[in-house]
């Protein structure tokens, strides 16, 4: 508890610097106060900002459709698997990708589909034209989905995999006495036992659903441009730490944190509407 409000909670004052005009060598007490100055930003349509929201949102929807059932697949897959040894040789691989940092798997990402790495350089080897992935704005969406479904879906899997693992097996065994296939029994009985733990996760998950990977796109930000890549994070960063905007850099990300509460709150308040329990009950 005291690790927590020390550096949970009491960080959160400093959110104070949004309603000024902070400068780093005058501190908390001395910033001349502005108001809401700082969230002018938000209302008075910056290019900029603009470009960084849109960017967010699409990133967001994205990964809530293609990175958030990925684990829940893998799991139902893995659990499918009839020998239980190539289950866990599997399992040990899909999350071994989890422990690596991002400057590492951007590294490995670049070796491998950069326009020197080792595809493009057997393309070149067989007479082929070279096909750059790597540093290409139409494809950076689809790159930093694929990075994160590699980094991170093993590891979710072990949640569903847990849950999976929890349900009454009698009742595969009456399933299957009924008649039931593996996909059925998967549609009646797996899904819905796993139901509460994915209404659980989306709704942390859009909590946290305008922070789509700072440290992973901050390092392929320069290769394809800030068009592209310039997210509300990257914003706050590129303005705030870069640019010396401290209150407007604050204030984005004061505004994203209250968005991120507010959805919890609306997203919690749809599951119990559909008898879920969610993340608490009210």
């Amino acid at each position: 508890m005291l690790i927590i409000l020390a550096f949970q909670y009491y960080p959160l004052l400093g959110n104070v610097i949004a309603f000024q005009d902070y400068q780093p060598y005058l501190g908390i007490d001395k910033s001349l106060w502005v108001g809401l100055d700082n969230f002018r930003i938000l209302v008075d349509g910056d290019p900029a900002f603009l470009n960084a929201l849109v960017n967010t949102l699409i990133l967001t929807l994205i990964q809530v459709v293609f990175v958030f059932p990925a684990p829940i697949i893998l799991a139902i897959v893995l659990n499918n698997l009839v020998s239980g040894r190539l289950r866990q040789t599997v399992q040990s691989i899909v999350y071994l990708p989890h422990f690596l940092s991002w400057v590492i798997v951007v590294a490995i990402f670049q070796q491998m589909l950069g326009g020197a790495g080792m595809i493009n350089n057997w393309l070149r080897s067989t007479g082929m034209e070279p096909f750059h992935i790597i540093g290409n704005a139409d494809l950076f969406r689809a790159l930093l989905t694929s990075q994160v479904i590699w980094k991170d879906t093993g590891w979710t899997t072990i949640l569903f995999l847990a849950v999976i693992a929890g349900i009454d097996r009698s009742l595969y065994e009456a399933a299957s006495a009924d008649g039931a296939g593996r996909l059925r029994q998967m549609w009646h009985i797996t899904l819905p036992g796993m139901r509460p733990i994915i209404v659980l996760l989306l709704i942390l998950r859009l909590g946290d659903s305008l922070t789509v990977g700072f440290e992973q796109i901050i390092l392929q930000q320069t290769a394809v441009g800030t068009h592209v890549s310039e997210v509300l994070d990257t914003y706050v960063y590129n303005n705030g730490i870069i640019g010396g905007q401290w209150g407007v850099a604050a204030a984005v990300g004061l505004a994203k944190g209250v968005v991120g509460l507010l959805l919890v709150l609306g997203a919690n308040k749809l599951a119990h509407l559909f008898g879920e329990e969610g993340v608490y009950r009210a």
